[in-house]
């Protein structure tokens, strides 16, 4: 019996011995780079039994016993390009084939210990792991201590033998939580307010006055929309104007004021139009779906036009909300994280159910005049088609459209007219399938309003009835513009005829593999729907107190805004190759807490605000240098300069130029001559008049080819992907926009007059005013010689044109110079 038992182990270790000798190293060496841990092409992998003999994609590729009906012997065997494994690199030699068909034929043994699920380990990475509240660490200066942050700063600080900076002066305190919070400096009469109150709380209260302050939305929507990659225009070469996508911002912006915790926050944006009674307001939440770019092109295939903003939803969302580059799983699971491919798709799978729609969300005070003047215009449109002979010549096109649709490659004019039509009027097919009687109003009325301003895609129309819709197109147009306004938004709808989501091969959208339900990251938490799971599911579990990475990353990234870096510097990766916490348990504490006060955006950022270390001095201190040099451990504030739209803001603020509206279109400030014509279909770049091109950058109009060029030259984000983090850079263009610029220029005069006007009657009165009101301070001595000197060297080259106030122009634009102006201390 010990022989027989002896003889069974030596046999089983003999088979074992030969895959480990002769398969496993053929597998390493030849299939693992497509087919390993790393990547899965075509879903196959061959470093892990379990999943090897799954099969891929395209089915079974190991058949135990017979390796004849085995894809893989199939595929190692054949020539035929295309099909040949491996694809690059020379053949498997003979011996190699015999080899691994030998060892499928004998079973295809598979020792367990010959290797183990690579990705099993990932799932232990820090940001994945349950939030968890500590305790805050006890510390020996506790006097200090402001509230609970200062005490998990302070106890690092003292393990590395630091002490923290002393509190920052009040007007330099001021200055940095008028910028943080509103964006806008104070104004001197804040600051002498604030100096002026030395009651116990007197900073707490100007932290409160911001927080109810409306420029605070503007500033925090200012972020958020880098993360929503908001912009006024489509990208892509046409890159058509959204007139109506500042909708969504103003909805971002009063958010924000009226501090919508960030949980609801999260499910109006991605999935309000499922929500019960949804109002107006929840579906135009869901226009953060609609900021990605869109191909109007009309050669482009719209099923890869469409999918690839399937893949911008996708991978913004993972980025906003999981802090994770999903995307990387697009062609193949992920090198790094625990996301497969197959969760990739799953998630994509939320999104591709759904449909974009154009809504009528007209703003207070525009419904009453609209409709009461929409009788008439209904009456006089009718006229005018009747008269222009439009339903005949309309009938007709449409005829030939539906042919192209049901018989493509019959006329290729019709073909090319079609394709063009798709490119700019969504949902195009289903609108021309559907009969005229049964078309919804607003259809109708877009389909035949597009008839009219592109008869040039109507093939073989005679000359004559195209001029006359030239005539009729210059009508309907005024005619348009006699109505009241009536605003739009853009939002996304549920559609529940979607056909079923399927995993695309190596990324690529027309290579289709296996039909996927909606679903998550199955690393990340658990995933619960009722019934079919929706966006509204996918919402709920992002932010579920069980999901370990949303709260984590949203406290993550405003911590970065408040401080210039973040606990974990890469706000956009808490995957595996991001960089660790700083400070790993305070992470924690700031989610834990986050979420127990209701997921309160402003509740954080005054527990932020208020506590000792955002109140430190930002003046660097010698044995810092060499032991901190990066601040990393917080034992000063950091020095920021600031972001694009508030260096601008500064400038026009201190000048008393700046429109405080809050809300409502984008504007087109002065910019340098021809920028919009380098565009495609050279834009015109039209001025907006009167005060409200001097509103805050926040409502610049941004063009995705053609971006403001003071924006850009200062770091703001292009709008093409999601944006977490503004890079900073230091570069001779931004001194000479500061210089040259018109608006700048503008903003320099504007504040000389303010000086002259408001400033009091001698020069050094006249250099303390301009002072607050760039810098919130008074010079020193030695700044206001200097520029007292300045001054009276530019009054003596202008003289001969009024010296005075030239000079006073000259001061300005060196006090709009400073680095200090652009900088938050």
């Amino acid at each position: 019996m010990l022989r027989i038992l002896f003889l069974l182990v030596f046999a089983v270790a003999a088979s074992a011995q030969d895959f480990v000798r002769d398969i496993r190293p053929l597998f390493q060496k030849r299939c693992v780079a497509c087919h390993g841990p790393a990547v899965q092409s075509n879903g196959l992998r061959l470093d892990h039994g379990e999943a090897a003999l799954k099969g891929g994609y395209s089915g079974v590729a190991i058949v135990k016993g017979n390796a004849a009906a085995s894809r893989l012997v199939q595929r190692i065997e054949s020539e035929k390009a295309g099909e040949q494994m491996p694809p690059a690199g020379p053949r498997l030699t003979e011996a190699e084939i015999r080899m691994v068909r030998a060892w499928i034929d004998k079973g295809a043994e598979w020792p367990a210990t010959a290797g183990a699920p690579a990705g099993a380990p990932r799932s232990r990475h820090w940001s994945f792991q349950p939030v968890r509240k500590p305790a805050p660490p006890m510390v020996n200066t506790a006097n200090w201590v402001r509230n609970e942050i200062d005490r998990f700063i302070l106890a690092r600080l003292e393990k590395e033998s630091l002490t923290p900076s002393p509190e920052a002066d009040r007007i330099t305190l001021l200055r940095r939580v008028s910028l943080d919070l509103t964006g806008l400096p104070p104004t001197p009469a804040e600051v002498a307010e604030f100096l002026a109150d030395t009651a116990p709380g007197a900073y707490e209260r100007q932290v409160d006055r911001l927080l109810r302050s409306q420029h605070y939305g503007e500033k925090w929507a200012r972020h958020w929309l880098d993360l929503a990659h908001y912009a006024d225009s489509d990208g892509y070469e046409k890159d058509l104007v959204r007139p109506y996508a500042w909708r969504y911002r103003n909805w971002v912006i009063d958010a924000f004021n009226r501090d919508l915790p960030f949980d609801r926050f999260t499910i109006e944006q991605l999935a309000g139009d499922l929500l019960p009674n949804a109002t107006v307001d929840q579906r135009v939440a869901t226009g953060f779906l609609r900021n990605t770019l869109t191909n109007r092109e009309a050669g482009v295939d719209r099923e890869e036009a469409r999918f690839e903003q399937l893949v911008n939803r996708t991978n913004t969302a993972g980025t906003v909300w999981l802090g994770l580059a999903v995307g990387c799983a697009q062609c193949h699971n992920h090198k790094y994280d625990p996301i497969t491919q197959q969760d990739y798709y799953e998630m994509l799978a939320f999104f591709d159910r759904s449909d974009e729609r154009d809504i009528d969300a007209p703003l207070p005070g525009e419904l009453g005049p609209y409709l009461a003047a929409l009788p008439e215009y209904e009456s006089k449109r009718a006229a005018l088609l009747k008269e222009y002979e439009v339903a005949p010549l309309q009938q007709y096109w449409e005829s030939r459209l539906i042919e192209a649709i049901d018989k493509p490659g019959t006329s290729p004019e019709w073909d090319f007219a079609l394709t063009s039509m798709r490119a700019m009027f969504d949902r195009a097919t289903s609108v021309l399938k559907t009969p005229p009687g049964k078309r919804e109003p607003r259809d109708e009325r877009r389909l035949t309003d597009y008839f009219v301003h592109r008869t040039g895609l109507a093939p073989g129309m005679d000359k004559d009835k195209m001029e006359r819709l030239k005539e009729l197109r210059k009508k309907l147009d005024a005619l348009d513009n006699s109505l009241p306004p009536f605003t739009q938004a853009y939002v996304m709808v549920e559609d529940p005829a979607a056909p079923p989501t399927q995993i695309r091969i190596r990324g690529e959208w027309k290579n289709k593999g296996v039909a996927v339900e909606p679903g998550v990251i199955d690393a990340v938490a658990p995933f619960r729907a009722s019934g079919r799971p929706t966006r509204l599911d996918f919402a709920r579990w992002l932010v579920s107190r069980d999901n370990p990475l949303t709260a984590r990353v949203a406290v993550n990234r405003v911590w970065h805004e408040m401080f210039g870096r973040g606990i974990v510097k890469t706000t956009e990766d808490f995957g595996v190759k991001g960089d660790k916490p700083t400070h790993p348990e305070l992470l924690d504490w700031l989610a834990s807490e986050f979420m127990d006060r209701g997921w309160s955006m402003k509740q954080l950022v005054r527990l932020i605000a208020t506590s000792a270390t955002y109140r430190q001095s930002s003046r660097q201190r010698p044995e810092l240098s060499s032991k901190d040099p990066e601040n990393t451990l917080l034992a000063r504030q950091s020095r920021v300069r600031l972001p694009a739209e508030l260096i601008r803001d500064a400038a026009l603020a201190s000048s008393g130029l700046l429109s405080t509206e809050i809300g409502g279109r984008s504007v087109k400030p002065p910019q340098p001559a021809g920028v919009a014509e380098l565009g495609y279909g050279r834009q015109k770049w039209e001025v907006t008049p009167g005060k409200d091109k001097y509103r805050r950058g926040l409502y610049v109009h941004f063009q995705r080819t053609t971006p403001f060029p003071m924006l850009m030259n200062f770091d703001a984000p292009d709008g093409a992907v999601s944006c977490t983090r503004r890079g900073r850079s230091n570069t001779p263009l931004q001194a000479l926009n500061l210089l040259n610029d018109e608006v700048f220029f503008e903003a320099a005069t504007a504040l000389a007059w303010r000086v002259e006007r408001e400033g009091g009657a001698t020069l050094a009165d006249r250099l303390d005013y301009a002072f607050r009101l760039c810098l919130s301070r008074p010079p020193s001595e030695r700044e206001r010689e200097r520029l007292a000197a300045f001054h009276d060297q530019q009054a003596r080259i202008f003289e001969k044109e009024g010296g005075a106030h030239p000079a006073w122009v000259g001061v300005s634009r060196v006090l709009l110079n400073l680095d200090e102006f652009i900088t938050r201390e």
